[in-house]
């Protein structure tokens, strides 16, 4: 990530999202101002903040999607949110400091994730040794044979036995064998004082339930499973025991500092209607609530203060009953960068279901590939299937791309269902193909809006 400029990152931006580019070049240049930011002096870096965005345009033309796949890119914390999930503060309710709370969260299961994945070998390794000891050894026993040291004699025999039955594992020959393994409790990273700490009224029946689970889960117990399955609980017990929780736990609250991106969806809901002010615990009290908290502010949670200085925040909304100017001119001010997409046209759908990585004619073709079906899209077919989705758009609610899923499942449920008639058969979904499976679809009838 370091040595991608703007220009690249639009780029890796653009193999998964059509279009949209002024989006991307305003993500681009807020991700690199972070890089940048980071080889100055302490003095200079702690001065400057996130420059977080505002995006306006309708539903389903990738805001989410650019957020995310910019958050997966620099391998950043990320997390989407709707603004309307919120209370104002003093109300039953999510308060706006669980988007900080549930970003640790994912941060730390982020980073718990990779430093798992990194002692993945060494706890197999473990865990196949333990396995062995429980075959050979049949579990409990193999504590009372060690504390009589066996004789010399005894010992080769056991070396050999071990020596063939880890061969046997390796080969797994022993898949299926039940064995009776001891699992210890799993000690989650908190403690009493991290339940009476106090951070949020709607966190405290979520932290005493964790709090309980940790005092039941402290206790070893037995299971009688196969030896498949053993093998994936003892390697998952010992990667646990070979990560260090104080050094993932800071890792994660550093990354959620330096690099969180925080995606707002719908916060065009928070504006007050006709006009109005006043105290509204779901519009004008939520936007002053996010207020401190996009600013820069300290936020408790299980894990520690984190500090909202720099995290990025993206804020979406479609903007159709309200314009941006309604929201609190302090919160309009938090949110400096504007960037409004456009709506998309019946060329950008061609190339949403052919272009990106993840075209869904690509994830459909790969899907019955798993049956031996081949699916062709030719470019007539392609392009039924955009004119179909653009027209429904424009008769019923416009979902944007998301309309495609719709029509792509009706044009391909008949080969779906029927599979077992189609195997290693290639189908082709032209036009013609299109236009009969799409037939029964309303186009200017008010049902069209029920159908797809």
């Amino acid at each position: 990530m370091a040595d991608l400029n703007p220009r690249q990152i639009a780029a890796e931006l653009d193999r998964y999202i059509v279009g949209q580019s002024d989006a991307k070049r305003a993500l681009a240049v807020a991700l690199r101002e972070r890089e940048r930011r980071k080889r100055l002096s302490p003095e200079q870096r702690a001065e400057i903040g996130s420059k977080n965005i505002l995006v306006i345009g309708p539903t389903g033309v990738g805001k989410t999607e650019l957020a995310r796949r910019l958050a997966r890119l620099v391998d950043a914390p990320f997390l989407k949110t709707e603004a309307t999930k919120f209370t104002e503060v003093g109300y039953v309710g999510r308060d706006v400091e669980s988007i900080v709370r549930d970003l640790a969260d994912a941060s730390v299961s982020m980073v718990h994730h990779e430093r798992m994945s990194e002692v993945r070998d060494e706890a197999e390794q473990r865990a196949a040794e333990r396995i062995v000891s429980y075959l050979v050894d049949s579990g409990k026993a193999a504590a009372a044979e060690v504390e009589a040291r066996p004789a010399a004699s005894e010992r080769a025999h056991l070396k050999r036995k071990r020596r063939t039955v880890k061969q046997q594992l390796a080969d797994h020959e022993l898949e299926e064998r039940v064995i009776e393994i001891e699992i210890d409790g799993e000690e989650s990273y908190g403690s009493v004082l991290e339940f009476v700490s106090g951070i949020g009224s709607d966190e405290i029946h979520e932290q005493f339930q964790e709090f309980m689970n940790t005092v039941n889960m402290s206790r070893k117990r037995s299971r009688r499973v196969p030896v498949r399955e053993a093998r994936r609980i003892l390697a998952d017990q010992e990667a646990s025991s070979l990560v260090d929780w104080e050094e993932v736990v800071e890792t994660a609250l550093r990354r959620v500092e330096e690099a969180g991106v925080v995606f707002v969806d719908e916060i065009d809901k928070l504006v007050t209607r006709n006009g109005d002010f006043g105290a509204d615990v779901s519009g004008e009290g939520v936007q002053r609530d996010l207020l401190p908290i996009v600013e820069g502010a300290s936020v408790a949670t299980r894990y520690g203060m984190v500090s909202t200085d720099h995290i990025l925040f993206v804020a979406a909304g479609a903007f159709n009953r309200a314009r941006p100017s309604d929201l609190l001119p302090e919160l309009q001010g938090r949110f400096p960068i504007r960037v409004e997409v456009r709506d998309l046209t019946e060329d950008d759908f061609v190339s949403i279901l052919t272009e990106p990585e993840n075209a869904l004619s690509k994830q459909y073709t790969a899907l019955l590939g798993t049956e031996d079906i081949t699916l062709e899209f030719p470019a007539d077919g392609i392009r039924a299937i955009a004119r179909f989705a653009t027209a429904l758009n424009a008769q019923a609610e416009n979902l944007g791309a998301r309309r495609l899923y719709g029509v792509m499942e009706r044009v391909i449920e008949e080969v779906s269902f029927r599979s077992d008639e189609f195997v290693g058969k290639t189908v082709v979904i032209d036009a013609d193909y299109v236009h009969t499976r799409m037939a029964g679809v309303p186009m200017s009838d008010e049902a069209s809006k029920y159908i797809l």
